[in-house]
């Protein structure tokens, strides 16, 4: 019986091994508040600082502990520049909707620098340029393109034939004033700050409820409730289907590797490209004076591919074109895809009167989470005026998802795939006995399909195949030792414990039934 082979590095992220966080406590007792934000990743904890610093009376909820949910695997880029999204937003949403992307998105870039700035926050911030390249000449069309629409979109970029990678390109559009940070250590030292103001946060506080109302209550896991005038829904993907976004988000996995290499050799600017299977490449530094090159790519649907393989070819391009050393992490990134390219923040629906919502950040979720931080507080702060992008990001907009209603349907139909498909599959196992060591699989147990897991020594774990949000049957990740929902994103341990939303209950526990 074969076993994995071993992937590269450590199965961690560079921002969670670095970083110690002190323990926030558990909600314990029903409370009230003027705000409640779901969620503690770089979108809520940027909106309760942005409501405390305003002298509002804030509740933060958190499912785990804050920082180390998605914002604790991001690769830290905070860029105006986001791959070919604003020849695509001239094309489809006018050159008006564009420039007001531009501001907004350049709006958060600075407002972390002057955060920073204010707190004198320690997070290794650099305000760098930021590229989109074309990595050949069939992609050289493309660039030009995104040069024009962002420089007439209003940032700060323009065509260059030249970078200092140390390998050639066939364009790229620059982007100055941009920058790139340690993510963890921000956003804990904004915590503090927060907490410092009045705000009050609680870490493994699993919302499994919400009602709206005047006033709303939401309701955790253990039975606690915080009562609120307002409720913000942060959570990433929304853990509430009243709104219906899970038809307008895809979710996907992107890989990460990252190694070390001599600070003279490491690209002091951000990068990115869509060929090649997508890479993105920045650098970070290290306590030792060198830095860590972070390498990111290979995409995929949660639940689906191969990414150990993935792992594999992404360290492979890595070593190719950079002199690094030995690959010190490895992790992924989960990003929800919005069918129209704009993220949602604003009202949760259209009848919402109460309920705010941040999410769809297309793999930009740095400077999307604290511009949903400054929006979401004009919306919702008397006496604060909306901001002028206020419209551009609303979730009730029709018109727009009208106009892209193609990617709106391809991405539904690829879930009734999974849905039905998955169902139908032959190539679940009939045996827990079949199931190797360190790997997982669905297995009919009974008549039943069981998520069976079988540890490197052994020991079986048995969960219901079935995800807890919708139904849809999860598959197993190897390479992170997970379960996933191909449908909407959903990640669960192999004990089926929640690792990632919209799910907001554990997979069912079952007897495996093992013979033999």
């Amino acid at each position: 019986m074969t076993h994995p082979r071993p992937l590269p590095g450590l199965d961690e992220s560079f921002w969670m091994d670095s970083t110690d966080a002190p323990d926030r406590p558990r909600l314990a007792s029903d409370t009230d508040a003027d705000f409640v934000v779901i969620g503690g990743g770089i979108a809520g904890l940027s909106t309760a600082w942005e409501l405390t610093r305003a002298g509002r009376n804030v509740v933060v909820l958190e499912a785990d502990r804050i920082a180390s949910g998605v914002t604790g695997y991001t690769t830290a880029k905070v860029s105006a520049l986001q791959s070919l999204v604003y020849d695509r937003l001239r094309r489809t949403r006018g050159a008006e909707a564009t420039r007001l992307y531009a501001a907004s998105q350049q709006d958060a870039v600075d407002r972390v620098a002057g955060i920073v700035e204010e707190l004198r926050i320690a997070c290794d911030l650099e305000r760098v340029s930021a590229y989109s390249y074309a990595a050949g000449a069939a992609s050289r069309p493309l660039i030009e393109a995104e040069a024009r629409a962002a420089a007439e979109a209003g940032l700060d970029a323009a065509y260059v034939t030249g970078t200092e990678l140390p390998f050639a390109v066939a364009g790229a559009v620059r982007a100055n004033g941009q920058a790139q940070f340690h993510p963890r250590k921000y956003l804990l030292a904004l915590t503090d700050d927060l907490v410092a103001r009045g705000g009050r946060v609680f870490e493994r506080s699993r919302v499994t409820g919400l009602s709206e109302g005047t006033p709303c209550r939401v309701t955790t896991e253990s039975g606690r409730t915080v009562t609120a005038r307002t409720v913000v829904v942060a959570t990433h993907y929304p853990v509430f289907d009243r709104a219906m976004l899970f038809a307008r988000l895809s979710p996907r996995r992107e890989l990460v590797v990252a190694a070390p290499i001599a600070a003279d050799l490491a690209p002091k600017g951000m990068y990115i490209t869509e060929d090649e299977g997508k890479r993105s490449v920045r650098s970070t530094p290290l306590d030792d004076g060198r830095r860590l090159l972070i390498v990111t790519g290979e995409s995929f649907t949660p639940g689906t591919g191969d990414p150990a393989e993935g792992f594999r070819r992404l360290d492979g391009w890595m070593r190719e074109r950079f002199p690094v050393g030995p690959t010190a992490y490895r992790w992924a990134a989960q990003d929800n895809d919005p069918s129209d390219t704009v993220p949602l923040i604003g009202p949760f629906h259209i009848g919402a009167r109460h309920t705010y919502v941040a999410t769809g950040f297309g793999g930009w979720g740095m400077t999307g989470g604290v511009l949903a931080g400054r929006l979401l507080t004009s919306l919702i702060s008397e006496g604060t005026p909306a901001l002028p992008w206020a419209e551009l990001y609303d979730p009730r907009r029709l018109g727009s998802a009208v106009r892209e209603a193609g990617s709106l349907l391809g991405a539904q139909a690829e879930v009734a795939k999974h849905f039905v498909g998955d169902r139908l599959a032959v190539s679940h196992l009939d045996s827990v006995s079949q199931v190797p060591p360190g790997t997982g699989a669905v297995v009919r147990v009974k008549g039943r399909r069981c998520a069976v897991y079988r540890a490197p020594d052994g020991t079986v774990r048995a969960v219901s195949a079935r995800c807890t949000h919708l139904g849809c049957l999860v598959a197993f990740n190897e390479a992170e030792t997970a379960w996933e929902c191909p449908c909407h994103g959903s990640r669960f341990a192999v004990d089926g414990t929640v690792l990632q939303g919209p799910a907001v209950r554990p997979l069912e526990a079952l007897d495996p039934g093992e013979e033999g």
